[in-house]
């Protein structure tokens, strides 16, 4: 199924961080025109450097905007949700689809907020959407159609892949892809200093370890084998490997990673219960 947009006008309220990178996606994949496409921020100035450079009408009138848009997207942060939902509600109709990227905000929260019964989506991508290589979660609220969860899918898909789950899972897709990056990111930094302690030019060993994490997420994404399948494959009898990971599992980095993914879902549970 490929839903058509082609007749929607698409919103995004808070064009900051990830309304920015969705915005831009937009018009880069040309699902969306520009005549299609609005957004808004909080102060005029922002307003037009943004209009300017993406060529699409951005203001800092929030209810006026959510007025002319089909589709609308919440890209303020969680606790500037209320008073969104209450400066948009007079324009809020049940044809109306409200897909929100805040975090930790549940679709029942937003619903109320509103007072109709309006389908409610709530996203959550992480930062690598960026360069369209990112993953974002979606999970329905109560008067979600199908074809509304097809149109949602479509939308983040411009900026990487899509899965869809129960809202209960969101906190733990938080913990996992949303904060995910960052816990990468400190095992590349340390294979590219270790890079540098065995003798390796700072360049070179960033390089190094960058393209080998992107090289093995891509054969997990691409074959499909588990991931201690490949492991296996790459750790010969009494070789190099096995010696490494010795030191890997007698330093404890795998139960300290899931313990880092178990508290960021938690931390994302205490932020959702306020």
């Amino acid at each position: 199924m490929n839903p058509d947009l082609s007749s929607l006008r698409v919103a995004v309220l808070g064009a900051g961080k990830m309304g920015g990178i969705l915005l831009q996606a937009f018009l880069k994949q040309q699902i969306l025109t520009p005549e299609q496409l609005l957004a808004t921020v909080a102060h005029p100035e922002r307003a037009a450097v943004l209009s300017a450079q993406w060529g699409v009408e951005v203001s800092t009138d929030n209810l006026a905007v959510a007025e002319q848009a089909d589709i609308i997207l919440l890209g303020v942060k969680p606790f500037q949700i209320p008073d969104l939902i209450a400066q948009i509600r007079p324009a809020l109709t049940p044809n109306k689809l409200l897909i929100s990227f805040a975090a930790s905000v549940k679709t029942g929260a937003i619903e109320e907020a509103a007072g109709i019964e309006i389908p409610v989506i709530r996203s959550m991508p992480n930062t690598p959407s960026m360069l369209g290589a990112g993953v974002s979660a979606l999970c329905r609220g109560r008067f979600v159609s199908d074809a509304q969860m097809a149109l949602a899918e479509r939308i983040f898909e411009t900026v990487g892949r899509t899965v869809i789950v129960d809202e209960k899972h969101m906190d733990a897709v938080t913990g996992l892809s949303a904060s995910g990056p960052a816990f990468i990111y400190i095992i590349l930094e340390s294979l590219a200093e270790a890079g540098v302690k065995v003798g390796l030019p700072r360049d070179i060993a960033t390089l190094l370890a960058a393209q080998t994490t992107f090289g093995s997420a891509k054969m997990v994404l691409e074959t499909g084998y588990h991931p201690a399948l490949l492991k296996d494959a790459v750790t010969t009898p009494a070789g190099c490997t096995i010696d490494g990971i010795l030191e890997l599992e007698e330093g404890g980095l795998r139960v300290t990673l899931i313990k880092a993914v178990m508290r960021a879902a938690q931390r994302a549970k205490e932020l959702a219960a306020g």
